[in-house]
C-alpha cells in the first residue's frame, strides 16, 4: 500500500467552508473525490473505511462534507437542497483546479444519497473535471432530466437489492446517455449496512476506477 500523507482541510464553497481530509501520495494512480452527505469523522467512519479501501487500491482520496456543522444540527433540510449541494461540489472542482500537485491525476467521484443528484448536476455543468463517477445507492434522479442526459463520463450505479427506491434509480439510469453500468448487491438496502455490503461496494468502485482512470492514463504514457 502507498505511504499516504493525510491533511485536514477547509475548502471554500461560497459563504461556507467545507471540512475535508486529503490522503495523498506522489505515486497515486488517480484522485477520488468522496462526497459525504453529513458531517462526520473523516478518520473513523463508514466513509473513511470506504476511502481506505480506495487507498489500498492505489488511489489518493479527498473525503469532503457537503454540509457544515451548523447545517447538520440546525438546518438538516440543507441535505435535500440538490442545487446547493451541486454548487458545493463545483466549489471542490474549482479548488482542485488551483492545486498543481493534482494537475496530472485523473479524477473520479463517489457520491451517495442526495449527493448523487448533486454530483450529476456538478458534472453536467463542468464536464471536463471528472473522468469516472460512482453513484452508491442514492437518488440520482434528483439531478433532473437534463443533467442526467449531459453527464459525459463513465458512470456505475451500485445499488442495494432491497432499496425501496430502485424504480426511481432505474428511471434515472435509463435517462443517462454516457457509458454506464448497473451493479446490484444482494441482501442490503441503500445504506449498505449489512456485513460486507460496503466492502462489496468498495470493490466494485475500485474496479470501475481502475478501468476508467488507470488504464487510459497508462495507454497515454506508452
Amino acid at each position: 500500500m502507498m505511504k499516504l500523507r493525510h491533511s485536514a482541510l477547509s475548502i471554500p464553497a461560497g459563504p461556507v467552508w467545507l471540512d475535508a481530509l486529503l490522503a495523498h501520495s506522489p505515486d497515486a494512480a488517480g484522485l477520488i473525490l468522496i462526497a459525504q452527505n453529513a458531517v462526520g469523522n473523516h478518520r473513523d467512519s463508514r466513509e473513511a473505511h470506504f476511502a481506505h479501501r480506495l487507498q489500498e487500491a492505489g488511489f489518493a482520496t479527498l473525503l469532503f462534507d457537503l454540509l457544515t456543522h451548523y447545517e447538520e444540527s440546525r438546518d438538516p433540510d440543507t441535505r435535500f437542497n440538490t442545487p446547493l449541494l451541486g454548487q458545493r461540489i463545483r466549489a471542490i472542482f474549482e479548488w482542485l483546479g488551483h492545486q498543481p500537485p493534482f494537475a496530472a491525476l485523473p479524477v473520479g467521484l463517489v457520491a451517495s444519497g442526495t449527493g448523487c443528484g448533486a454530483a450529476i448536476r456538478a458534472i453536467a455543468h463542468q464536464p471536463d473535471v471528472v473522468s469516472a463517477l460512482i453513484c452508491r445507492g442514492g437518488r440520482p434522479g434528483l439531478a433532473g432530466i437534463s443533467p442526467l442526459r449531459l453527464v459525459p463520463c463513465p458512470t456505475r450505479l451500485i445499488v442495494g437489492a432491497r432499496d425501496d427506491g430502485l424504480p426511481n434509480i432505474r428511471q434515472a439510469y435509463d435517462l443517462m446517455t454516457c457509458a454506464k453500468d448497473w451493479q446490484s448487491i444482494a441482501g442490503t438496502d441503500d445504506y449498505f449496512r449489512e456485513p460486507g455490503a460496503l466492502d462489496d461496494a468498495a470493490t466494485l468502485s475500485t474496479e470501475w476506477f481502475h478501468r476508467h482512470l488507470v488504464r487510459p492514463a497508462a495507454a497515454a504514457a506508452s
